[in-house]
């Protein structure tokens, strides 16, 4: 099963340079033991474009989508077995990143690119 692991920041700051290594080891360890779909970090909420097409014409806002003191910082998409062993490896990703994480598991969809016996 697939899970996005969310990293949740309350701050504008970037990772720090001890950080950066310790997610880099992480990031590893899930490589290492088949946990590893993808993973990618964000710009902060500034950078942020809102596009509303559900009326007649496309609105297009600068800036986050809510106004809040927290933020998607960065994601982990990873498989696990369950939803326990989900919990164990953001666990982990939020010790070497040092903040917060959600765990989310997909609904419904198969990430597995390979076809089916």
């Amino acid at each position: 099963m697939h899970y996005l692991v969310s990293v949740v920041h309350d701050r504008l700051d970037l990772a720090t340079e001890d950080e950066m290594a310790a997610i880099d080891v992480f990031n590893d360890r899930l490589k290492t033991e088949g946990h590893w779909v993808f993973a990618g970090g964000l710009a902060g909420p500034s950078t942020a474009t809102v596009i509303d097409n559900r009326g007649g014409d496309p609105l297009v806002t600068d800036g986050p989508y809510v106004e809040t003191k927290e933020y998607l910082a960065g994601f982990w998409i990873i498989e696990a077995a369950d939803l326990d062993v989900a919990l164990k490896l953001a666990a982990d990703g939020s010790k070497a990143c040092n903040r917060k994480v959600e765990v989310r598991p997909f609904a419904g969809v198969d990430l597995d690119p390979s076809p089916s016996a």
